[in-house]
């Protein structure tokens, strides 16, 4: 599997870690009942798997993340368009987009990205 290939739950699993590590396990548990509804074996039995395949790390109670967030989401976003899109980023924006208006200073952030990436 993929590094950087993480399945719904585990997505939202990480997140939760990424906007608190590093975290106590113990901690973890709360806000993982607490957001994701899972009960306390639900949770290790996900950080166990998580951290035998390299993504995340467990030392004295402390969780935290081997992936950056940034990596993980260019995987998933560059996914999404080869799938989907057949890579083709054109035909995602026109897809995302739908019709829908956008404001000027988004216009000018994509237009930046885009003047960016061309250089």
């Amino acid at each position: 599997m993929e590094p950087y290939k993480l399945f719904d739950a585990e997505y939202k699993f990480v997140n939760i870690i990424w906007d608190n590590e590093p975290v106590n396990s113990t901690e973890l548990v709360r806000l993982c009942l607490e957001k994701l509804g899972w009960k306390k074996s639900t949770t290790y039995t996900v950080l166990r798997k998580l951290c035998e395949r390299g993504i995340l790390q467990n030392e004295n109670s402390m969780v935290s993340s081997l992936l950056k967030r940034e990596d993980t989401q260019k995987y998933e976003s560059n996914a999404i368009i080869d799938k989907a899109f057949d890579g083709s980023l054109p035909q995602f924006l026109t897809a995302f987009l739908g019709g829908k208006k956008i404001s000027e200073q988004q216009a000018n952030e994509l237009k930046g990205i885009i003047e960016r990436a061309t250089k």
